[in-house]
């Protein structure tokens, strides 16, 4: 008999979803925003990046609580690790609107079943040190926020609504 994997914040989403079939309607109900993972497109892009740790922040909900819920669900033990990504909420002293040099809307990308990450990588890597990017998302990028974080790059979220967010970037 093959061995469940154990769910942890680094699990991604469609491999528990994969693993534990049954966690889709619980996953959804704990973060609603992941009803978007009904959507084939989605849940193939999204889905096999995100991290449950990155679906707590996009759900703004802990992610210990998350990954209870979900253990609870399939019999393994609680989860007792503190743990957790902060992303910057609070408007950041680099910020100045006419540092912005580049854009990128990503609803029109995800809804071609095109991931934005390596575009948005790509823009942050070649424009100028000292310059913003802005990143217009309709739900919290967060894959795409610790990538860039892991290059360096710093950041700032706002939400509009809950479909619209703002991600800028700076490149130090």
């Amino acid at each position: 008999m093959e061995e469940k994997k154990i769910i942890t914040p680094r699990s991604k989403v469609l491999d528990v979803i994969n693993e534990y079939p049954q966690l889709e309607e619980v996953l959804i109900e704990y973060v609603p925003e992941f009803k978007k993972l009904k959507n084939p497109l989605l849940r193939k892009t999204v889905g096999r990046v995100a991290t449950l740790q990155q679906a707590a922040s996009i759900g703004e909900v802990k992610v210990e609580d998350l990954i209870n819920r979900l253990r609870k669900e399939v019999g393994q033990e609680l989860y007792n690790e503190q743990a957790g990504t902060a992303y910057q909420t609070e408007k950041p002293d680099w910020f100045n609107k006419e540092l912005i040099h580049l854009t990128l809307n990503a609803s029109e990308m995800l809804s071609e079943g095109n991931h934005p990450v390596n575009q948005v990588m790509a823009d942050i890597k070649s424009m100028p040190h000292g310059k913003i990017y802005k990143l217009i998302a309709p739900f919290l990028p967060a894959p795409l926020i610790d990538k860039a974080t892991s290059l360096g790059a710093l950041h700032w979220v706002v939400r509009e609504s809950d479909t619209v967010y703002i991600v800028y970037f700076y490149k130090k």
